[in-house]
């Protein structure tokens, strides 16, 4: 079953990575890769991305046909999502497991959500 593990940071969760020293953030860039490494080895890994800073996010909605688009994200919005992986997993508690492996489970939220199966949907 495929997984999305959605992957949210906030104002105070990057001022505490900002404020680390170099070696630190390093060390934890290293536990990224060291998963990545693991999942592809495993054939788990779909696809992985982090994200560019949510200031630069373009909300798009489409209204009488036509497109709206305004810049920035929700100003309400108090976690914002900083990346992603798309994995494919035998449980759930696979998924978790893998989930509680990313830096940010331990100071901000870590999401995981599983994909839907849209072949009842095709003829």
């Amino acid at each position: 079953m495929k997984y999305l593990i959605l992957i949210y940071d906030n104002p105070a969760s990057q001022d505490v990575w900002r404020s680390l020293p170099r070696a630190q953030r390093l060390a934890g860039l290293a536990v990224y890769a060291n998963l990545n490494e693991e999942l592809m080895a495993s054939g788990e890994m779909i696809v992985t991305a982090a994200l560019a800073d949510h200031s630069l996010t373009t909300q798009v909605r489409v209204s009488e046909g036509r497109t709206m688009s305004v810049d920035g994200p929700y100003a309400e919005a108090k976690e914002m999502l900083a990346g992603i992986y798309l994995v494919d997993c035998d449980t759930h508690e696979r998924a978790v497991e893998i989930a509680s492996r990313i830096p940010e489970a331990e100071f901000g939220v870590v999401e995981v959500r599983p994909t839907m199966d849209l072949s009842a949907f095709q003829e």
